[in-house]
């Protein structure tokens, strides 16, 4: 009988229609990307002080500065071993006793007693409003920062899960809708949120939405186009995502409240719904599902859309790319060659949302301008994806991987090690470690699908693919947490594992040129497989010789 791959070869593997639906599909990256790494703009901490009622008075009485206000009123401390105004303690001062006046002189208020602040915190942000701003999320508060990027990581998590259970069971397409109408409620949900809560909430229901819509449309891509395409495409979608990326310095730099921001990520998953009558389902699941014929309407309506004919028409088709049902997660860890790939591939799954979330969100502390710095880091991820195409079918798979986490690594540890004044060479070095990072994160994707045999494929992907949720979800902490205690701390960190992973990676194997491995076996004893593939090439050879003989 034959598979959907001999059908595709007909029809036109990546032809007029496919380019359509990927076309379409990579535009779903596009409010990803806000969604994801908004946090910069949506969640910007500003210099901030202890507001003082008589302060603030006394600033707009004799049209004195922001500085001057927070200079009369914040205590000098080290802060990285550099002397600067506090911004969570205040002088305790009794205004009715202490002269204050235009024509007169700041008094000198460095014996007084400190205290944390009372009156809330005045902002120098220039009219912009995050919802940092507006919830007061500073200081002791501070960690909730870190909780509306984590919230949207464990709804990640969970909607791996739940979508990968329901993309397999109902369907690629209708995943895809029910993850739009999760997308847009919750995304609008969350702009128009009365308190934190709340926003956490809805974080964790996009979470749970847009990660489950996006593997969806990942899956359904490969899917519908050919063997030779589908890396391709595979990389091609994931750099839509960085697209996104460089769009959003622009949206922050001209939308200055976080509120109408989230509204601008979450409209256009409104569109997407109109999605379901453009796309078509996979005819892969279909044949999985015994649905052969709905399978072949839909092949049909791909070749008439490539202006090719379809020829064989039969009834019958099978897939030889399908799950095993007696897959299990012990399958994943019960032999040592199968145990060793799935802890490395986890930790670099683990490594590559850390560093790569970690480099995004300390644009926003680094203290530079966040939309210049921003735009400029975004820039450099175009071409991680053109770097993978080039390399991975002339160098192979595991040195460009290995090579990507290392320079990533140790650009981090040199970017730490510069000082400020060096502005424009510290900018260098830590754009390129966001090019090497990103081009891991691509990478261990597809390198994670063909460490696999194919019954547990899906499986092994879909688990390793959990700790870039679990990286999500520490990323925020460990940067902000550790910045705290020194702006460059958290680079230390993200070189040490980025730079760990690298060599985890050479322990791997090359697949560059091998067959998908089918059974455990494959994997466990390597050299059978290479000589039980090279005994029909040997045989052919054979025979030629003999002919020529002849």
């Amino acid at each position: 009988m034959p598979t959907f791959d001999d059908l595709l070869q007909e029809v036109g593997a990546f032809g007029r229609c496919q380019k359509r639906i990927f076309a379409i599909l990579c535009l779903l990256s596009l409010p990803f990307a806000g969604v994801y790494v908004g946090i910069v703009f949506q969640g910007f901490t500003p210099d901030h002080w202890c507001r003082d009622p008589a302060a603030v008075q006394w600033r707009r009485t004799c049209g004195r500065s922001l500085t001057d206000g927070r200079t009369l009123t914040a205590p000098v401390v080290n802060r990285s071993g550099v002397p600067q105004p506090s911004s969570c303690e205040q002088y305790e001062v009794d205004w009715n006793s202490t002269e204050l006046g235009c024509g007169t002189g700041e008094p000198d208020l460095s014996g007084n007693p400190v205290s944390a602040c009372k009156n809330g915190w005045e902002y120098d942000y220039e009219g912009r409003k995050s919802f940092v701003t507006e919830f007061d999320l500073v200081c002791s508060d501070g960690w909730l920062v870190d909780m509306y990027q984590s919230t949207l990581s464990a709804g990640n998590l969970a909607g791996s899960f739940a979508f990968g259970y329901f993309a397999d069971r109902f369907g690629r397409k209708l995943s895809f809708l029910m993850s739009n109408i999760l997308n847009a409620i919750s995304g609008i949900v969350l702009a128009v949120a009365p308190n934190y809560i709340s926003i956490l909430v809805s974080r964790v229901i996009l979470g749970f939405g847009v990660k489950g819509g996006w593997m969806a449309c990942y899956v359904l891509l490969t899917e519908i186009v050919g063997v030779e395409y589908r890396r391709t495409v595979g990389i091609l979608f994931q750099m839509f995502f960085s697209v996104g990326v460089l769009f959003l310095p622009l949206l922050a730099y001209y939308i200055t409240d976080w509120r109408w921001l989230q509204i601008t990520f979450s409209a256009p998953y409104i569109l997407f719904l109109s999605y379901y009558w453009f796309i078509p389902e996979s005819p892969r699941w279909l044949i999985s599902q015994n649905n052969s014929s709905k399978a072949l309407e839909i092949t049909e309506a791909i070749a008439k859309e490539n202006k090719t004919k379809l020829l064989n028409k039969s009834e019958k088709l099978t897939e030889d790319e399908g799950d095993s049902p007696t897959a299990s997660l012990l399958d994943l860890v019960r032999t040592p060659r199968m145990r060793k790939h799935t802890f490395i591939l986890m930790f670099n799954w683990f490594t590559s949302s850390v560093v790569y979330q970690g480099l995004i969100m300390r644009v926003g502390i680094a203290g530079g301008n966040v939309y210049v710095d921003f735009l400029i880091s975004g820039l450099v991820e175009f071409p991680a994806a053109f770097l993978i195409l080039l390399t991975i079918e002339r160098v192979g798979r595991r040195l460009p991987f290995a090579a990507a986490n290392i320079v990533a690594g140790a650009s981090c540890f040199i970017t730490a090690c510069v000082p400020d004044s060096m502005f424009w060479f510290k900018t260098v070095v830590a754009c390129i470690g966001r090019l090497g990072i990103t081009m891991a994160f691509e990478m261990v994707v597809f390198v994670n699908t063909e460490l696999y045999p194919t019954f547990v494929r899906n499986l092994g992907v879909s688990v390793c693919s959990t700790l870039c949720d679990v990286g999500g979800i520490v990323a925020p902490f460990l940067l902000y947490r550790l910045a705290a205690v020194w702006l460059e701390l958290p680079l230390i960190i993200f070189g040490a594992v980025a730079v760990v992973a690298g060599g985890l990676v050479l322990l791997l194997p090359e697949t560059k040129g091998l067959p998908l491995p089918e059974t455990i076996e494959d994997i466990e004893f390597p050299d059978r497989k290479k000589e039980t593939s090279a005994t029909p090439q040997m045989k052919n050879l054979l025979k030629s010789d003999e002919e020529t003989t002849v």
